[in-house]
């Protein structure tokens, strides 16, 4: 059957990248492979389209992988970069593409693709741009035009056009950014005033065409100081002082100039500094040292990617919501049900966004039925007065009067697996691969509507709808695979990710049928439910299990499904089950011949789960249950390890009736021996869950009077205590690990690397081992965090690790550590597939240190691990690799019959 070249856009040159990049990940993952053959197009920061080799597609950031690592410099203080701090002259820039895919000349792009799908965010991507690009070489595309586009990318002139429309605009006021850059201090301070009197002293600052809430802040009472902040931080500008930075230590330093180059959070790189440009982060440290030895007072950092203008918006007291808006098949504008934010901060900033666990999604919004209804006609009212072609993702407030605001379209919705984009078409049942269906469908057919490039459009339209047909051998039989997620533990949100991207490219495959089941209650009380597609999506662990336990009818999901039915059997002709369905672990056999554990933590990797699985005859992934009740332990582990002669850490257990007798005595008998710093950590919780580096007695007497509480959540003054962030979780536990501190010593290289393998079976049933080249992990502070771990954009991972310059020296210790990682696993017994964290040391004289951290046998197959990016190197795609896992699974339980 013919298919469809779908060109994926993402990447770009905005702050927005790493969401473009992640967001382009999911749709080249979920498009049907029957109906569309993927083509994954990267766009670099200086404009080129590259058809990047797959692997890079599965990189957890764009860092990763551009610039190649061959154009890298030595990079002091683990400082990472984007191409444009390279400097790149036009030769070097060609020579970065091609060091990764092949260069693609707009002209050329029909030669290559059918129709482009664009997950590109900001500046160039959502703005009309490439829309225009598109239009000019007649290739069909998603979403809106360019005028459309334009005006979704432009706070500033949303906001003009709403108001004479007169469609839910709040009070604002626009500043141009010479009346703020080139204002004295009389004009600012008056301006100040001004809008404290406008606003009654409680506003919203936001530039006028950024996304993911950069460069946005929130004042409330605001001081002249904060003020100025927040003005410089919506233009990207920044002001050091001589007396904080003089009072900063050498460390503080560091991590100041990692958030200022962070194009997320802080300036983004080049950056000018009174006037002169500097593009690497370790000349900005150097040129800062410099500016304030030579007796400046301040200095004014600017961003070269800046802001032209400002809104500043009145604060409204109430909920935030987003609402996505489509075209049906029948050119009807179609609100999904919209979507309310349930946040633990006071700003859905970047991170709340992106990661899961720190907000919560609540569909639809919890509002009374005619407020709802208002916001779905307000939607539907602005997608039509804006000209949006397909779909659009529109925010809004709802405040606590009852009135009800929108302030933010977006033509190209975030497309990351918990994005509102998925997460609401749920509610209508589609899975991500359906809706992706349909939006490249209705695009197409939008698009002959308007005699936009029809003939191509028509063309493509064609061969995708003879896809859709139903007909003979279209009917496969598919291996039915539960895929078990969720949880009690620490990691269950991240479990939920890893079984969502299982989920995801199972379905999208056609080999296999996907079943989610999601596992909660506790360790004597294990409860299964088979979950239908708009549970899955939900935003994490926790509002999955209260929506299952607490169940609630609402008739206006109702509504808005019956308004969508047109769209959802159009594309789930299996039809949508909206409603879980508790299930007894016996009946497992009778849903699927296989299981795909995606728990973390207990009870996935503890053995628990394994052994029933054996009793019920069915296969499974990972290590069998006598294996995984080892690694589940870093103590045990950490323990047989080195009775086997491997290096690790010198190490102990602390109970916490031992510490609960004398807590003074165990402290210093703790800091005696293993010296400070020291790690202290729990044994049997991964996800970097509670990892910290002690540096002071005192530190380590609160880390474990908190640690060894009686239960509960931590208190405010434990909190404080340990810095907790406001959505940490701090686990509670009996036993608590304490480790010696591994440090570079007398080593000429030293890395943190993590490892990753793959089992199978040879001719004869014997085990073979395959260990792929390991990740170097480059944290951003003194532990690998969380959102280094999960989050799209965040840490690095450079894959393979670079070892040496020299290609000898580098095989050589590569495969020096390699065997050191395949003995591991050997000792443990680890079979299917695991990932196993280590330090490696190289000594003067060549030696090679690997120090074993942990082995994890149900490693995180969240989109972004690194795991995939090893796997990329041997030749397996995600998809191929997880493939290899089940039948791995399958094999097992053949030779064990």
């Amino acid at each position: 059957m013919e298919k469809l070249r779908i060109g994926i856009f993402f990447g770009g040159a905005s702050r927005e990248r790493e969401v473009s990049f992640a967001g382009g990940r999911t749709v080249y993952d979920n498009l049907n492979k029957d109906l569309f053959e993927a083509v994954p197009l990267f766009v670099d920061p200086f404009g080129r389209f590259i058809k990047v080799d797959w692997q890079y597609v599965y990189k957890g950031s764009i860092r990763d992988f551009y610039p190649p690592a061959q154009f890298l410099p030595e990079l002091p203080h683990g400082f990472q970069i984007y191409a444009e701090s390279l400097h790149p002259d036009l030769e070097l820039q060609v020579n970065m593409a091609n060091a990764i895919g092949e260069i693609i000349a707009p002209e050329t792009l029909s030669d290559h693709i059918d129709f482009a799908f664009l997950a590109l965010h900001g500046v160039f991507g959502e703005d009309g741009s490439i829309q225009g690009l598109l239009e000019w070489y007649h290739i069909p595309y998603s979403g809106s035009g360019i005028f459309a586009s334009a005006l979704g990318m432009n706070k500033a002139r949303q906001k003009d056009f709403q108001e004479r429309a007169g469609l839910y605009v709040n009070q604002y006021q626009l500043i141009r950014r010479n009346q703020w850059v080139l204002g004295n201090d009389v004009d600012r301070q008056n301006l100040f005033r001004f809008l404290n009197v406008e606003f009654h002293e409680k506003f919203v600052i936001k530039p006028a065409n950024q996304g993911s809430s950069l460069g946005v802040s929130i004042l409330q009472h605001p001081d002249y100081d904060s003020f100025e902040r927040a003005m410089d931080l919506a233009l990207f500008r920044q002001k050091v002082y001589e007396h904080e930075w003089n009072a900063y230590s050498e460390e503080d330093k560091i991590a100041f100039i990692k958030t200022t180059c962070d194009i997320r959070s802080g300036l983004g790189l080049p950056v000018k500094l009174n006037g002169e440009t500097i593009y690497m982060p370790d000349a900005l440290l150097a040129s800062l040292n410099q500016c304030f030895a030579a007796g400046d007072t301040d200095a004014l950092l600017e961003a070269l990617e800046n802001e032209t203008e400002i809104v500043v918006e009145e604060f409204l007291d109430g909920g935030e919501f987003s609402c996505i808006v489509v075209r049906d098949p029948l050119g009807n504008p179609t609100p999904v049900p919209p979507t309310g934010i349930i946040k633990k901060t006071e700003l859905f900033d970047y991170r709340s966004k992106y990661l899961p666990g720190l907000s919560k999604k609540e569909t639809p919004i919890n509002a009374p039925a005619e407020l709802v209804l208002e916001i779905k006609d307000a939607c539907v009212a602005l997608f039509e007065y804006f000209g949006f072609n397909t779909y659009a993702r529109i925010d809004g407030f709802l405040t606590e009067s009852g009135e009800v605001f929108l302030n933010d379209p977006n033509t190209t919705s975030g497309m990351m697996p918990s994005s509102f984009f998925f997460h609401q078409a749920a509610e209508i049942g589609l899975n991500p691969s359906q809706f992706l269906t349909f939006i490249i469908h209705q695009s197409l057919k939008e698009r002959v509507q308007t005699h936009t490039f029809a003939e191509k459009s028509k063309a493509a339209l064609q061969v995708l709808e003879a896809g859709l047909e139903p007909g003979e051998g279209k009917t496969e039989t598919k291996k039915k695979i539960a895929v078990i997620m969720g949880g009690y533990s620490f990691e269950r949100h991240i479990s939920m990710e890893s079984g969502r991207n299982i989920y995801e490219k199972l379905s999208s495959s056609s080999e296999y049928e996907p079943i989610p089941i999601f596992l909660t209650g506790g360790a004597t009380d294990i409860q299964l439910y088979r979950l239908p597609v708009n549970y899955m999506l939900k935003d994490n662990a926790d509002d999955i299990r209260d929506k299952i336990l607490n169940p609630t009818e609402n008739a206006m999901l109702d509504l808005f499904r019956e308004e969508a039915e047109n769209i959802s059997w159009t594309y789930n002709s299996q039809g949508a089950v909206f409603k879980p369905e508790k299930i007894p672990f016996s009946t497992l056999p009778s849903l699927c011949e296989g299981v795909f554990i995606a728990l973390h933590g207990r009870p996935g990797e503890d053995g628990t789960l394994q052994r029933e699985l054996v009793k019920l005859g069915l296969y499974y992934n990972g290590s069998e249950a006598s294996s995984a009740e080892i690694t589940i332990n870093k103590f045990v582990t950490n323990e047989k390890l080195r009775e086997a002669g491997f290096l690790v850490a010198d190490h102990c257990m602390v109970s916490k009736t031992e510490w609960s007798r004398d807590s003074a005595a165990i402290e210093s008998d703790l800091i005696q021996r293993f010296g400070l710093p020291l790690i202290a950590k729990p044994a049997d919780d991964g996800c970097s869950a509670a990892v910290r580096k002690v540096k002071s007695a005192q530190e380590l007497h609160d880390f474990m009077r908190v640690i060894f509480r009686d239960g509960g959540s931590a208190n405010e003054e434990m909190r404080a205590a340990l810095q907790l962030t406001a959505n940490e979780e701090f686990p509670f536990k009996e036993e608590l690990l304490i480790e010696k501190f591994v440090e570079k010593g007398n080593a000429i290289k030293f890395l943190e690397v993590t490892g990753g393998m793959l089992t199978s079976r040879e001719a004869d049933g014997s085990l073979k081992y395959e260990i792929f080249e390991p990740s170097e992990s480059l944290a951003e502070t003194e532990i690998l965090s969380l959102e280094e771990k999960f989050l799209a954009g965040e840490g690095q991972n450079i894959t393979p690790s670079r070892f040496s310059t020299n290609a000898g020296e580098q095989a050589r210790i590569s495969t020096e550590v390699r065997n050191t990682l395949k003995r591991v696993a050997e000792t443990l017994q680890v079979t299917g597939y695991c990932r196993i964290d280590a330090f490696v040391r190289i000594l003067p004289d060549q030696t090679v240190e690997t120090i074993i951290i942990e082995v994890n046998s149900l490693p995180g197959m969240t989109p972004a691990t690194c795991i995939y990016h090893q796997a990329a190197i041997n030749g397996y795609k995600p998809f191929d690799f997880i493939k290899e896992i089940l039948n791995f699974g399958e094999q097992s339980k053949v030779a064990h019959a």
